[in-house]
């Protein structure tokens, strides 16, 4: 198939769990022939911080102003077999009212941010990417997010099809390496700065620093404001190339899974670092959430402590074999359901189903407003 995405950023990881996700997907469904374009805007923030800038196995297209663009823009999607829009995507309203009054079909939706997306449709009836009006005109709605969610983005707002379509792990990237001495540690979290994870990182990682000054933390990812107090044993990294996340995660004792508010309200919602530090073989302390048991079991696969004590218990009486065995464990679980070849092949059959439905009569502008 000819396969066009649109999307936040595929050339740069700085700041966003976007780009690592559609390498994963698209490296996979190009080794299955698929013919692949992503388009991204391109803007000042990734154009600065481009660790891709040209991939291997798709065609980049970067353009600077919808208005300017948009003709090119409609261009490069004729003849293709599906049209894929992501969330954040900058210019996705104007855009996805220009494919649909000009029939092309099938469009679907990929919301990397489903839990976001939907509290401020649910409070707006539209966010800076998504107009509520333009959903029941994906012919399927591909989720991040799993769980009850879905039935509400069909019933409440008109999707034909909404369905769950996780995040996924590159199986041949992401697998266990040698200890590298940089990044040996007790526990380790990577991630960006949020608001809403940081009282979480300061209550399982600062404070558990605290409580045990002869340990040694880390805590990469950028955007953190200067005016932060680390403790002094825990170590800060600005940023971290994808190329070097597997061996950060194989050479920590423990790895930190984090998740934001808004994920833990909706469930079902793994970030693709819980899949990659898994495929790893780290062994995971977690926040908990609704549906973590349907991608890792509690007590087996990944640990769930309830403060900076739990922590601290795990880190120093968690015996070496036991801690190597939730790691295994938690790679196995992964790599049986969640790699990016698990994931091609849903997207085909995805696709092939909104194919074989009666595509969607084209609609008038007017009709949306």
């Amino acid at each position: 198939m000819k396969i066009v995405f649109y999307g936040l950023t595929i050339t740069s990881s700085w700041g966003n769990g976007h780009a690592t996700t559609y390498r994963s997907l698209l490296k996979a469904l190009a080794a299955r022939g698929h013919q692949l374009l992503f388009v991204e805007k391109d803007v000042e923030w990734y154009r600065n911080n481009r660790d891709l800038p040209q991939p291997e196995f798709c065609a980049v297209s970067l353009y600077d102003d919808w208005r300017e663009s948009a003709r090119s823009l409609l261009s490069i999607s004729r003849g293709a077999d599906a049209i894929v829009i992501g969330s954040y995507f900058p210019d996705a309203i104007p855009l996805t009212t220009a494919l649909v009054d000009n029939g092309f079909d099938p469009i679907l939706y990929y919301d990397i941010d489903t839990p976001i997306t939907f509290t401020q449709l649910c409070s707006a009836g539209r966010t800076d990417y998504l107009d509520a009006a333009l959903i029941p005109f994906y012919s399927a709605y591909l989720s991040f997010t799993g769980g009850p969610i879905l039935r509400e983005i069909e019933t409440r707002f008109g999707s034909p099809r909404a369905l769950p379509f996780y995040c996924s792990v590159d199986a041949d990237v992401y697998r266990p390496f040698p200890p590298r001495a940089a990044f040996q540690c007790d526990l380790s979290y990577l991630g960006t700065y949020a608001p809403d994870r940081q009282a979480k990182l300061e209550g399982f990682l600062n404070d558990t620093a605290r409580t045990l000054p002869e340990a040694h933390f880390i805590v990469a990812g950028p955007q953190y404001p200067d005016t932060l107090q680390w403790p002094t044993n825990v170590q800060r990294i600005i940023h971290l190339s994808p190329q070097e996340h597997p061996q950060f995660y194989s050479s920590s004792r423990f790895t930190l899974n984090l998740t934001r508010s808004d994920m833990v309200k909706a469930g079902y919602s793994p970030s693709v670092r819980l899949f990659e530090a898994s495929a790893c073989g780290a062994a995971i302390v977690s926040d908990a959430w609704p549906g973590l048991e349907d991608f890792l079991a509690p007590g087996q696969e990944v640990l769930l402590p309830a403060d900076a004590y739990d922590v601290a218990q795990i880190l120093t009486a968690m015996p070496e074999q036991e801690r190597a065995r939730y790691g295994r464990q938690a790679r196995e679980r992964i790599l049986a359901h969640h790699t990016s070849a698990h994931r091609a092949l849903q997207f085909e059959q995805i696709v092939a189903t909104c194919l074989s439905a009666k595509p969607h009569e084209t609609a008038s502008s007017s009709s949306r407003d």
